[in-house]
């Protein structure tokens, strides 16, 4: 359905065309053009694809400094003011109806520069939170450490103040606390969205829960990710004949359950390999042989090829939002089991995975063999299910749902 050709809808994140939120927000932009809209979003690290109406915010030299004074001061996010003055320039030149915010942490933008102009600009505004940094005085999720700081008057003293954004030196939680809450809080017309009802839940917790709150899961493209022939791969990685656990994470690491594959690896019988992709396994001695490292994917169909070859879909990590992995899998007809962290449960249903808790390698076995044994979680069931979260109909809900248009 076309619409007004005066309504105009203005992106900042962190990346564009890449990554779950660089490709929703490219989605958006190319569903409001063909309903006669115009979008222009701004960004600020790796080049976005061409024909995207984007600008830039900062040269990769720039990011770089952003991040190694992030390093040692705590402050990230309050450097880059100057070209966060140009973004604000190019946000009034392109005068749009609509701004919808993504990811403000990345090292690209000075957040308080930018939320003092939206706080006066006049103009309607959408924050899709895609994590926990909004109301935490530095860490993106706190599950793994189980930090309530950030509920429980402020966050000070960071447990995690060498994980992203990491600092090194200097430990700002407590004032970035601080300076967020002043910042985020009291801004009129301004909607809040979140990829989980989990995260919304979190938000209800937060300084930010003055806001109405709406959730839009992340969609994916179900043209791209569906049911592939592996023959191929399975020749090339010598898996004919096993039965394939597959995990995949951007960087593997003790969160995100690399110690969790390797222990279970050392109870898996001769018939079953686990394939791990993803970058972040550091010398491949470490590794049983039963375990295949598979450090990148050149592709979506490649890592859609992957996910058919598998017979089971493992997602183990300690903390995640609402992990779009699992519904590439289900996409691609591969039924999964997550631990029950985060937003990971919230795209499964009874017949297309399983949820164990977090850390149980029992209970990990005993659901893989329950969906290996089973002549339920079909292919069809999974494909069923990642229906629901069709890209189309997700760009609609924010859209018509959001937008209000």
């Amino acid at each position: 359905m076309k619409m007004d050709n005066g309504f105009r809808v203005f992106y900042i994140n962190s990346i564009l065309g890449v990554g779950s939120t660089g490709r929703l927000i490219a989605g958006l932009m190319q569903e409001l053009e063909a309903r006669g809209a115009e979008a222009k979003a701004a960004y600020g690290r790796f080049n976005a694809p061409a024909g995207l109406n984007s600008y830039r915010i900062l040269s990769e030299t720039a990011v770089r400094l952003h991040g190694v004074l992030s390093r040692i001061t705590d402050r990230h996010g309050l450097y880059s003011a100057a070209a966060t003055r140009r973004l604000i320039k190019t946000i009034e030149e392109f005068d749009p109806t609509l701004i919808h915010v993504h990811n403000v942490h990345g090292y690209y933008l000075h957040y308080k520069v930018l939320f003092d102009y939206l706080r006066q600009c006049g103009r309607r505004l959408v924050w899709t939170l895609h994590d926990c940094w909004s109301f935490t005085g530095h860490c993106t999720h706190y599950q793994y450490t189980g930090c309530e700081k950030w509920e429980k008057g402020g966050c000070c003293n960071c447990p995690q103040k060498k994980e992203y954004p990491a600092s090194f030196v200097m430990d700002a939680s407590k004032s970035n606390y601080e300076l967020k809450k002043s910042l985020f809080t009291g801004i009129r017309d301004l909607k809040l969205v979140t990829p989980s009802k989990w995260l919304k839940d979190e938000v209800a917790r937060s300084f930010l829960r003055e806001y109405e709150t709406y959730v839009v899961p992340t969609g994916i493209d179900l043209e791209t990710f569906r049911r592939q022939d592996t023959e191929e791969l399975k020749k090339s990685y010598g898996l004919e004949g096993k039965r394939i656990l597959l995990g995949v994470a951007n960087p593997w690491r003790e969160r995100k359950g690399l110690g969790d594959f390797i222990r279970l690896s050392e109870r898996l019988g001769s018939d079953t390999a686990i394939v791990m992709i993803g970058p972040g396994i550091k010398g491949k001695d470490r590794l049983p042989g039963n375990i295949t490292a598979v450090q990148k994917t050149d592709s979506a169909r490649e890592m859609a090829q992957w996910y058919s070859l598998a017979d089971v879909f493992l997602n183990l990590t300690y903390e995640d939002t609402f992990p779009t992995t699992n519904i590439e899998a289900l996409a691609c007809g591969t039924p999964v089991v997550t631990y029950k962290a985060g937003g990971s449960m919230e795209s499964l249903n009874e017949e297309c995975g399983i949820g164990v808790d977090v850390g149980d390698i029992d209970a990990v076995l005993t659901a893989v063999e329950r969906i290996c044994s089973s002549d339920g979680y079909t292919a069809q069931q999974c494909r069923q299910r990642a229906g629901d979260f069709a890209a189309k109909k997700r760009f609609d809900e924010y859209i018509t749902g959001i937008y209000g248009l």
